[in-house]
C-alpha cells in the first residue's frame, strides 16, 4: 500500500527529474513483492541519491528537516516508543498534541514503521524528516540512562544475600566462592555496563581504580581522561574479580601484577580488551585497552597526515630492503601507522610476516606471530626463526632491547624491508637511542631509510568550534599568518552536546618524517649529536611535529592550545 504522502514525494522526484517513471515502476514492483520502504528501494537501485531523496521528502512534508542535536524531548513523549523500536525504524518521538504524535524519521516513506507506530501508540502519526547522521546520536543521547541511574537500578535489584556475597570479596574467601560471586547477575551487569559505556563513548582505555573510601571509573576519550562514575567501594573487588574471570586470570592472586585479554560482542560487533591488573595501596587497579576494529583506520589516506609526509612514507615502503621506524609515546598510533603501511604494500607476490606483542588487529593475507615471553618466544627469537621463512617484509611490533635491534638491522642489511616502532620523542632522537642501545652508527646509516615521529591531536568539534584572532605576539611566535601575510583567523573549543561539552570530537595524526639522505647518513656515521641531525633534516625539508600541528591549526582542524600541549619547539 502506497500512502498519499509517498505518492506526493514520488511526484516531486519525477518533476525534478531525480527519477524517471520507469524507475518508479520498477521500485513499485519490488515494493509489492518484498515490502519495506519505497525510498530505500529507489536508493538501492541507484535511481536517486540519498541527498535528493531527503530534499524531496522535506519539500513534500512542507517542513525543514529537524535538527535533533539541538532538540529537547519530554520524557513522557519519549516513553511512548520503546528504544528497541526507535533503533529498528530509525525514529524518535518529538512531541504530542492531543491525539497527534509528531515523529522524526530518517525515512518517512517507511509505511510499515508508520503502521506499527499507529498500532503501538493508538495515536495519529505526523512524520517529519531528520538526517540519518543525527538520528543515531539522538537515540543514544535520549534513551541512554546515566551511569548513576543504571547503578541505582542495579543496586536496587540486588537481594540482601547477594549484597552479603559481594561484600565477602573484600575478605579472604575461597576460589569457589569468588567464582560464584563473579557469576552473580548484579556483578555481571555492573561490569558489562562499564565495558559497554567505554565502547559507546569511543574510549581507548578504561581505568578502574580503588581509592581510600570509594572506587573510581575513568575513560580515556580522545586522549584525555574523564571520570565516568564512582561506584561504591564494596563493588570494586567484585568487578576486578569478574574481569579476571573474563580474562582467564588467577582470581585468588592479588599480590602480583597480571595481564590478559578477552573479546566481547557489543552492539553487534566484536571488541577486544587488553587487561592489566596491578596491586596498589587500596586494592587492585585495572586498566583495559579497548581495541575496537570497527573504529580503527588502517589506511594511510585516512590517518590525517599531510600529503608530502604520506608520499615520503610510500616511497620508503616501496624500497626492496631497509628499515622504517615509527617512534613516539605509548598510545600515539605507531602500530596503526605500520599496519597502514603493510596494507599499502600488501601484494600476493610478497611474503609479509609480523612479530607482535600482542597482535592488535588481524590483517587478512598477512602472517602474524604473537610473542610469548613465558615460553621463551621473544621478539629476537621470533625474528631469527622467521628469517628462515623467506620473508620479503618483516614488521616487529616494538624494539625493546639490543638483541632485537641487532637482528632487525642485520635483516634490513640482507635484503628485507623491516618495519618497527621505537619509544623516543623525536625522529632525530631515535638515532641517539639506537646508539645508546649498542648499535654502531655506520650500521644505522647503512640500514635505516626513514624515521618518523608521530602524535595524535584532538580534532575540534565542527558543530561548536569558535573562531577568534590570535594576539600579534602569538601570531609571530607560532607563525599564524595566511598566504597574504595577515594574521590568520583560527579556532578554539567551545563545547556542545555532540562533543560532550569538551569542544573536541575524534583525533588525527601528525607526523615528522626524516628521510635518511646522504647528508644525514654522513652525519650519523660520523657520530653527530642529535641537534646537528635535526638541523640537517630541517634543511633537507623535514616538517617538524610542531610545524605540522600549526598547519592543522591554520586549517581550522585543531586548536593552538592542544598543539602546544602535544608538541615541543624544535
Amino acid at each position: 500500500m502506497v500512502t498519499a504522502l509517498t505518492k506526493k514525494i514520488c511526484d516531486i522526484l519525477i518533476d525534478k527529474k531525480f527519477i524517471t517513471k520507469e524507475d518508479l515502476e520498477k521500485a513499485r514492483k519490488t515494493f509489492s513483492a518484498e515490502g519495506g520502504s519505497l525510498g530505500e528501494i529507489l536508493v538501492k537501485m541507484k535511481a536517486v541519491s540519498k541527498k535528493d531523496l531527503f530534499s524531496a521528502i522535506s519539500e513534500s512534508l512542507g517542513f525543514p528537516p529537524i535538527q535533533l542535536t539541538r532538540f529537547k524531548i519530554d520524557k513522557d513523549v519519549l516513553a511512548l516508543i520503546p528504544e528497541k523500536t526507535s533503533r529498528l525504524y530509525q525514529i524518535l518521538p518529538v512531541s504530542r498534541i492531543g491525539n497527534q504524535l509528531t515523529v522524526a524519521m530518517v525515512d518517512p516513506l517507511n509505511v510499515v514503521a508508520l503502521d506499527d507506530l499507529k498500532i503501538m501508540t493508538h495515536l495519529d502519526i505526523r512524520p517529519i524528516i531528520a538526517a540519518e547522521e543525527d538520528m543515531e546520536q539522538a537515540i543514544q543521547r535520549h534513551y541512554e540512562k546515566s551511569a548513576d541511574e543504571e547503578l541505582t537500578e542495579i543496586i536496587n535489584g540486588i537481594k540482601s544475600t547477594q549484597m552479603e556475597m559481594i561484600e565477602e570479596v573484600q575478605e579472604d574467601v575461597s576460589t569457589e566462592n569468588l567464582l560464584s560471586i563473579t557469576e552473580d547477575a548484579p556483578v555481571v551487569k555492573l561490569t558489562n555496563m562499564i565495558l559497554s559505556k567505554g565502547v559507546k563513548e569511543r574510549a581507548s582505555d578504561i581505568l578502574i581504580e580503588p581509592m581510600e573510601k570509594k572506587s573510581r571509573v575513568r575513560l580515556r576519550i580522545d586522549g584525555v581522561l574523564c571520570e565516568y562514575y564512582v561506584p561504591p567501594k564494596k563493588f570494586h573487588q567484585a568487578i576486578v574479580s569478574r574481569i579476571k574471570v573474563m580474562s582467564d586470570l588467577d582470581i585468588a592472586e592479588r599480590r602480583l601484577p597480571q595481564d590478559g585479554r578477552f573479546t566481547l560482542k557489543i552492539e553487534n560487533r566484536k571488541v577486544d580488551f587488553r587487561v592489566s591488573v596491578v596491586p596498589s595501596t587500596y586494592g587492585e587497579r585495572v586498566v583495559l585497552r579497548i581495541l575496537d576494529k570497527t573504529q580503527s583506520t588502517i589506511d594511510l589516506e585516512r590517518l590525517g597526515f599531510k600529503e608530502e609526509n604520506k608520499q615520503k612514507i610510500r616511497d620508503a615502503a616501496c624500497n626492496p630492503h631497509g628499515m622504517i621506524l615509527v617512534c613516539g609515546p605509548t598510545g600515539c598510533g605507531k602500530t596503526t601507522t605500520l599496519y597502514s603501511v603493510l596494507n599499502y604494500i600488501d601484494d600476493p607476490g610478497k611474503n609479509i610476516i609480523t612479530v607482535e606483542d600482542p597482535i592488535e588487529f588481524e590483517l587478512k593475507g598477512i602472517n602474524q606471530v604473537n610473542v610469548n615471553d613465558e615460553i621463551g618466544l621473544t621478539f629476537a627469537g621470533c625474528l631469527r626463526s622467521i628469517l628462515r621463512q623467506d620473508p620479503d617484509v618483516i614488521m616487529v611490533g616494538e624494539i625493546r632491547d639490543f638483541e632485537t635491534l641487532d637482528v632487525a638491522v642485520k635483516s634490513a642489511l640482507t635484503g628485507h624491508l623491516v618495519l618497527s616502532t621505537l619509544h623516543t620523542n623525536t625522529a632525530s632522537g631515535s638515532v641517539t637511542r639506537m646508539v645508546n642501545m649498542g648499535i654502531e652508527p655506520f650500521l644505522i646509516s647503512a640500514s635505516v631509510e626513514l624515521i618518523a615521529a608521530q602524535r595524535l591531536l584532538r580534532k575540534l568539534c565542527h558543530e561548536c568550534k569558535e573562531a577568534y584572532m590570535p594576539s600579534k605576539e602569538n601570531a609571530e611566535k607560532y607563525n599564524l599568518f595566511d598566504s597574504k601575510g595577515h594574521i590568520a583567523k583560527i579556532y578554539r573549543p567551545k563545547g556542545c552536546k555532540r562533543c560532550m561539552n569538551t569542544g573536541y570530537q575524534g583525533r588525527l595524526g601528525i607526523i615528522e618524517c626524516m628521510l635518511l639522505t646522504p647528508k644525514i647518513k654522513d652525519l650519523i656515521a660520523l657520530g653527530a649529536q642529535e641537534f646537528d641531525v635535526l638541523e640537517a633534516a630541517k634543511s633537507e625539508g623535514m616538517i617538524t611535529l610542531r610545524e605540522n600541528g600549526i598547519q592543522n591549526v591554520l586549517e581550522g582542524i585543531a586548536s593552538l592550545e592542544d598543539v602546544l600541549c602535544t608538541t615541543i619547539e624544535s
